[in-house]
């Protein structure tokens, strides 16, 4: 086993290598967390769309349902 301490040269390469990859997954999560915040957003309009229909579908409904007529 070697004392020697690793090569500055060398050891700023592997840094820049580290960096390199690393900025690579940054870049791709960043893309990823993009996508997603779209889907979100089209499925957050989407679904207050449906919300409007049900509620254009529905009678206005201040108080409780009255029982049925069999009651």
């Amino acid at each position: 086993m070697s004392d020697r301490l690793p090569d500055p040269a060398s050891r700023l390469d592997e840094l820049e290598i580290r960096i390199a990859h690393q900025d690579r997954t940054i870049a791709e999560l960043n893309e990823t967390v993009a996508a997603q915040w779209l889907k979100i957003d089209t499925l957050g309009r989407r679904l207050q769309q449906l919300v409007d229909e049900v509620s254009n579908l529905q009678p206005g409904r201040d108080g409780p349902e009255p029982p049925p007529p069999h009651y």
